[in-house]
């Protein structure tokens, strides 16, 4: 079984929970009209991405582990999504670095679940 002495140590990990700061920050700017609609999707999305990370860490398979890296990369195409939604709506300018940072996760969670598919 693939495992470190913790979750924080996944560099996965610590790359998604700075990103979901950064969209945390990003939701701030929205109108106030959507404050139950898009920014509560976009923050949960977020969330779900270095939570499910840390969750299949304590699991206790390879398996159950790439499970919950599946949910987590299915989230980063949630984000994906919303953003770019956000920006055809002109809430959104310059996210460029966000759609980078989420390619990027999304290489390396495929990338941890092909290992632990091995």
């Amino acid at each position: 079984m693939l495992r470190r002495s913790s979750f924080r140590d996944l560099l996965v990990w610590q790359k998604s929970k700075l990103l979901c700061v950064e969209l945390y920050e990003l939701t701030k700017s929205l109108p106030d009209f959507e404050k139950f609609c898009m920014v509560p999707q976009i923050r949960r999305a977020a969330l779900s991405v270095p939570s499910n990370i840390a969750e299949g860490h304590g699991r206790n398979s390879n398996a159950d582990f790439a499970r919950f890296l599946y949910i987590s990369l299915g989230s980063i195409r949630e984000i994906e999504s919303l953003i770019e939604i956000g920006e055809g709506l002109g809430y959104f300018t310059d996210v460029a670095s966000i759609f980078e940072q989420l390619d990027e996760l999304a290489k390396m969670l495929s990338s941890l679940i092909h290992k632990l598919d091995q």
